[in-house]
């Protein structure tokens, strides 16, 4: 009887506490269902191994909407995790993916198996000199339908990689995409950078791997964006990249504002006014506000559960046409072929550990 008595006690306080709610409630809420009180850590990767169940690959060649020279897919070599890091890593498609067939390259007929996107050329795609297939692969990881959170301080320590042409990302989407197509549910930029170490605007700028940006993209439909309106960037002191090092990329997300940091210093605000994303990006009036029925108008689309996408992109309209030094794929209709032409001139700079971006964890904690 004591023995039961303890046991019925024990169960006791383990249910209270399970059931316990916290005496002031955070505004955050996740896909994991609990409730919680501000600065409790709602999710944690430290990366101490590959967990599949959580990051899922996304595999196509659609490009990103950027023009992007990548196919993603789920090579081991383009995606790994070793010393408590996720490492990402862009290859050439002719050696990794092709078997060094470069008949293949130039003329072959891809389909993607898994493809993740709906049918169509994100998916399948036949080549015919000089229009080439995509000369990278690479790795795009994602939490949808395994992880996704509204409202909270979201902290990704990650090195970034030194690598010409390279297009890191850390950021989110919406999850369900409640208000449509892009970008009307919104878009999440935590960090984007650029791999190349010499890589200047025509003021004179750094605009590779020594800047790195925080970004929201939202709208009531293309070509419609209000990114302009928040957007924020930092460089490091000449020659100390973000490649070069760890560093921390931030946002805080609340139900009235959101704020970017790099290191703790805060290089973006986004304060909504009253009439919300719609009239912070000034949107013509004739235009149907798709938030107009939103639980938090002043917010949305940015009042949604948003997931985390962490990937190494290439080439693309991020580059610049007028930098220094010029994109190699230039203004032609061959761009592929074109950088592929060039990839002496950089090649050496995608190989080794530095060329990989190296993500050390990323941690959300509630507001």
């Amino acid at each position: 009887m004591a023995k039961l008595m303890l046991s019925a006690l024990l169960f006791i306080g383990i249910s209270s506490q399970a059931l316990a709610v916290p005496s002031k409630i955070s505004v955050s809420t996740s896909s994991y269902g609990q409730v919680y009180a501000p600065g409790d850590l709602i999710f944690q990767e430290e990366f101490n191994s590959f967990n599949k169940s959580l990051w899922h690959y996304e595999i196509n060649m659609a490009g990103g909407g950027n023009n992007e020279f990548q196919i993603y897919n789920t090579l081991p070599e383009n995606a790994w995790v070793s010393n408590g890091r996720m490492h990402i890593k862009p290859s050439w498609s002719v050696d990794s993916l092709f078997g060094g067939n470069w008949e293949t390259l130039y003329n072959g007929h891809l389909k993607l198996e898994g493809c993740t996107d709906p049918p169509g050329s994100a998916c399948e795609r036949k080549a015919q000199y000089p229009n080439i297939l995509q000369p990278v692969v690479s790795a795009r990881l994602r939490t949808k339908g395994s992880f996704s959170f509204t409202y909270g301080r979201i902290e990704a320590r990650a090195k970034l990689p030194s690598g010409d042409w390279m297009w890191p990302a850390i950021w989110m989407l919406s999850e369900k995409a409640v208000y449509g197509g892009w970008p009307r549910s919104g878009e999440i930029d935590i960090m984007e950078s650029r791999g190349n170490r010499q890589l200047f605007n025509p003021s004179g700028q750094h605009i590779g791997s020594e800047k790195a940006g925080s970004t929201l993209h939202f709208g009531p439909g293309w070509p419609h964006n209000g990114y302009w309106a928040a957007h924020g960037e930092r460089n490091t002191a000449p020659g100390q990249g973000y490649d070069r090092d760890f560093h921390i990329y931030e946002l805080e997300w609340t139900p009235s504002y959101m704020r970017f940091r790099i290191d703790g210093q805060q290089i973006k605000s986004v304060d909504p006014p009253a009439g919300g994303f719609f009239e912070l990006g000034r949107f013509p009036g004739d235009v149907p506000n798709p938030w107009v029925n939103a639980s938090n108008f002043r917010m949305a689309p940015f009042d949604q559960d948003f997931h985390i996408i962490i990937n190494v992109a290439s080439g693309g309209s991020y580059f610049p046409k007028d930098s220094s030094p010029s994109p190699p794929w230039g203004s032609t209709n061959t761009p592929f072929l074109d950088f592929m032409k060039a990839r002496d001139d950089f090649r050496a700079t995608w190989e080794g550990d530095n060329a990989a971006m190296q993500v050390d964890y990323i941690r959300v904690y509630a507001v």
